[in-house]
């Protein structure tokens, strides 16, 4: 039996500026040489939660009568963070990739593009006047550069240690210093605990089966998360268990042929969009890929994009988005 992808609303071509996301644990393992493998007020449960009804949307208020800081962002994971916290970014690198990739919460139109995030348009940024540019250890190569335009504040999520919520949260309270917003952090970090906490209750009854994350790269080969990625981390606080066992990269995964999926006999597979061009298709013709347990079991689960390189943000709509495949689609048995 065939089991075939769910492929409506599925960009057909990987979007040029991808690479940022889909081989950015190449270019860094290149780099590295391969060495790196107080709230205002009581916050309530349901006001905590609030902040993840869909969509994701930034509902702290500046005071009015703040200047705000020009900030340009040339990490995704540090602007989602921002956008939460109430503050918008003047520009991001590589706008493109936002739209396909990290979607939520949505980007204002006024927030400017510089260009890729290892060659931003330096003349543009000088044009903008930032205030601080905030940036990432992948990217302290070209610190000098852009040190030239304004102070540079670097913020490491994906390191060596593994520990990339822990230093989301670090990364949170830092940002909310940095723009005067230190209740919003607060309370984004508490919304975000209490977001698990609910998703965990809800999924209780389904956490005995394990799940495989993927990205699939092409018909043959996948990114699979686990330890040391955000995903791992968002399963340890929803009570699911990650099928993948396996070693993982600096990043948080392991780029495997889909027969190295086959480790768990009972395992589901949830897949993230967007797919590569044609992969749908040409996967459900693989002898491979029809052998697989997940296949013949019909226990297969598309996810919306989340940026697997994110931060509170990104983590929380993974849980979200998991929830609801488990709890809706014939697969979440």
């Amino acid at each position: 039996m065939k089991i075939m992808f769910y492929s409506q609303g599925i960009s057909r071509s990987t979007p040029r500026s991808a690479d940022r996301h889909v081989t950015l644990e190449t270019d860094q393992d290149n780099r590295l040489g391969k060495a790196a493998d107080r709230p205002r007020g009581r916050m309530t449960r349901r006001g905590a939660l609030a902040l993840f009804v869909l969509p994701l949307v930034a509902t702290m208020v500046r005071p009015a009568d703040a200047k705000p800081l020009r900030v340009v962002c040339l990490d995704d994971g540090l602007a989602e963070t921002l956008l939460m916290l109430g503050v918008t970014p003047v520009a991001v690198a590589d706008r493109e990739v936002w739209e396909k990739w990290v979607v939520e919460p949505p980007l204002p139109p006024q927030v400017a593009d510089i260009g890729t995030i290892l060659e931003p348009n330096l003349e543009f940024l000088q044009q903008l006047r930032p205030d601080v540019i905030l940036s990432i250890p992948y990217l302290d190569g070209i610190k000098p550069l852009l040190e030239r335009v304004a102070p540079v504040t670097t913020i490491g999520i994906y390191t060596p240690d593994g520990q990339p919520y822990q230093r989301a949260i670090e990364a949170t309270r830092q940002l909310a210093a940095l723009v005067g917003r230190e209740s919003e952090g607060e309370a984004l970090i508490a919304a975000t605990e209490a977001h698990f906490s609910d998703v965990r209750q809800r999924l209780a009854p389904l956490s005995e089966r394990p799940i495989y994350v993927v990205s699939f790269l092409d018909p043959r080969n996948a990114r699979v998360y686990g330890e040391k990625s955000l995903f791992q981390a968002v399963f340890d606080r929803i009570g699911i268990r990650n099928a993948w066992t396996g070693e993982t990269n600096y990043w948080g995964f392991a780029t495997v042929g889909i027969d190295g999926l086959a480790t768990s006999d009972d395992a589901r597979l949830a897949y993230l969009e967007p797919l590569p061009e044609g992969a749908g298709g040409t996967l459900t013709e693989s002898p491979v890929w029809n052998a697989m347990p997940f296949v013949r079991n019909r226990s297969i689960m598309r996810l919306a994009p989340v940026l697997m390189f994110g931060t509170l943000p990104s983590a929380s709509r993974f849980a979200r988005l998991l929830a609801q495949a488990l709890t809706t689609e014939p697969a979440g048995g």
